[in-house]
């Protein structure tokens, strides 16, 4: 399922955060949304997530207007894990992921055994089942972080929202979520990332979009544009670009 945005809008107290995106991100890979702070990443993906109505501009996935549908219809399809999801009700981890399932179920029913093996599945996924009965407030922000993208899975989404998925984690827990994304989109889930380490997008993604003040620069594949003549002008640096001596994939350094 692709997900194609076209001249999305959004701004506040006059200022203008996005300045008519325009792009895609293909069905079953993994997009690396790039761009320096406060290039309008985050503010992207609640706009598609359905947190925020932007202003102009349409957002479909596989045709279908997610702007349009209802939030629980979109619930089943959109999942987004925020970069500094806090712990605001006081909820044992599994009961957080548990939450993940509220798109599923009847308007009168608990969870049924599909629900509780599909919050194991999650909790399995993301690394955190031995968590389960911590209270989410306890976790070191790793912890949380894994946890949130535990309830983002239960939800089964068919398109996948992180914002900085990899901040708080140690190089190990980074290794694992990678393996868990291409474990996704290999299962033809959509899966959008907004990434500060340029370096991660080059290894990791299939397709990158780059911002700057709320417009989109480029798009592409990563060998297209992660390159000097694209990156320089947008992040002020002198970029240089190696290949790594294992994986052929783009190694960028900066001066």
């Amino acid at each position: 399922m692709s997900l194609r945005l076209a001249d999305v809008r959004w701004s506040v107290a006059g200022a203008t955060i996005l300045d008519g995106v325009t792009a895609e991100a293909p069905g079953g890979r993994l997009t690396g949304l790039l761009g320096p702070n406060g290039a309008g990443k985050s503010t992207l993906l609640r706009v598609v997530a359905g947190v925020l109505a932007p202003d102009a501009g349409a957002a479909t996935l596989d045709g279908a207007d997610l702007l349009a549908v209802p939030r629980r219809e979109r619930a089943r399809r959109v999942a987004l894990v925020e970069q500094e999801a806090t712990a605001v009700v006081p909820l044992t981890v599994r009961e957080a992921v548990e939450v993940g399932r509220t798109p599923h179920l009847s308007r009168w029913g608990g969870l049924a055994d599909r629900d509780r093996r599909a919050v194991d599945d999650a909790l399995a996924a993301a690394g955190v089942a031995g968590l389960a009965d911590r209270a989410l407030g306890t976790l070191s922000g790793g912890e949380r972080q894994r946890a949130h993208l535990a309830r983002a899975l239960a939800q089964e989404p068919r398109l996948l929202l992180l914002d900085e998925p990899t901040n708080h984690l140690d190089v190990h827990a980074r290794l694992e979520l990678l393996a868990l994304l291409r474990r996704l989109t290999a299962a033809d889930v959509t899966v959008v990332a907004a990434l500060h380490d340029l370096n991660l997008a080059a290894a990791a993604c299939d397709h990158v979009v780059l911002l700057d003040a709320g417009r989109v620069v480029a798009e592409g594949p990563v060998e297209e544009v992660l390159v000097p003549a694209v990156l320089e002008p947008v992040y002020r640096v002198r970029c240089d670009v190696l290949t790594h001596p294992v994986t052929g994939r783009p190694v960028l350094t900066f001066t």
